[in-house]
């Protein structure tokens, strides 16, 4: 028996992109696996006013299961209210769905929105592959995110050496034969805490700063594609607060480096309306827990540890939705 995500009192991501992309701003996609992520992604949102895509990569739902991630969800929008929002606006959304099944128990199961990747196959086959799975969610007014080009980088099983920016020329066919909802793109961005090794930057100040991203094949996609709904995956900073702090309480994390939130800043002002972070809240998540099992070596209830971990991944939230993504008072 199917489950339909407004049953779940969530939304679908069409209305959320559209004002997105008109006011400037974007809308942040927090991946989120345990329940704490979970209440700081709903506590960040509300105290923020802000829309919230809750997104369920691949790995997540092996982890947590699925059945379990789609009622935190439905109990997301319910704590949400508890916590004073009237009407929240939420999304659970599969990041990186890799095969049309994955895709449809997604949709069957409560999903407002899934994400087909064939950014790895030949461009053909990307399309075949889309709009089977764009067929069969509009069927349940789910919305669907594709691929186009490839990101470097690891992120739980999506993992490619090297990236390919997205081609302008090929978007307006790519979107038009889909028949997708938005598309992800490829302009620089990439997965994990290592996004560039310190070849690929520059020393500034003593410190590696990466390469900027490319905005001229933005605004090019942007050209072609007016108004188009566009994706940014990879989009962490990796705050080097969170990785000093990791590092100096028995973390080793060497180079670890993210895209600067001036960029995203200026992405989230174009068509880009929609921006992936997971590596952050993993990072402020561990820093957290690290700081304080070293300061409290004789505690072991893990609710001593989660609750601040949950209080430094909300205080990360809300910093990207207001000072970076610019989604607050959006709702």
């Amino acid at each position: 028996m199917a489950t339909s995500y407004k049953d779940l009192g969530l939304v679908n991501t069409r209305e959320m992109f559209a004002k997105a992309v008109k006011g400037g701003y974007a809308i942040p996609a927090f991946n989120f696996n345990t329940l704490e992520q979970m209440q700081a992604i709903v506590m960040a949102a509300v105290e923020t006013k802000s829309p919230v895509i809750m997104q369920v990569s691949k790995g997540a739902r092996n982890y947590a299961n699925g059945t379990i991630l789609r009622n935190l969800a439905k109990g997301a929008v319910e704590y949400a209210k508890e916590l004073g929002s009237t009407n929240p606006q939420i999304v659970l959304h599969l990041d990186h769905g890799d095969t049309f099944e994955l895709c449809k128990d997604c949709i069957d199961n409560g999903f407002s929105s899934v994400m087909i990747d064939g950014s790895s196959l030949p461009y053909e086959d990307n399309i075949a592959l889309t709009r089977k799975v764009v067929e069969y969610a509009h069927k349940f007014d789910v919305t669907v995110e594709a691929e186009l080009g490839v990101l470097a980088g690891v992120e739980d099983e999506v993992s490619a050496a090297e990236s390919h920016y997205t081609k302008p020329e090929e978007v307006v066919d790519f979107a038009t034969r889909t028949g997708c909802d938005s598309l992800a793109i490829s302009i620089g961005t990439s997965h994990g805490a290592h996004k560039f090794t310190p070849e690929q930057c520059t020393l500034v100040n003593g410190v590696l700063v990466p390469p900027p991203l490319a905005f001229d094949v933005l605004h090019e996609i942007e050209k072609q594609l007016p108004g188009f709904p566009i994706v940014l995956h990879g989009s962490s900073s990796v705050p080097q607060d969170e990785v000093k702090t990791i590092n100096q309480f028995g973390g080793k994390l060497e180079a670890a480096i993210g895209i600067p939130e001036e960029q995203l800043r200026e992405a989230s002002k174009s068509a880009v309306c929609k921006i992936n972070i997971d590596s952050d809240s993993r990072l402020a998540m561990t820093a957290a827990i690290r700081k304080y099992m070293a300061e409290n070596p004789s505690h072991f209830d893990p609710r001593q540890y989660l609750k601040p971990a949950r209080e430094n991944m909300k205080k990360m939230y809300i910093h990207k939705i207001v000072n970076v993504l610019g989604s607050n008072d959006k709702l």
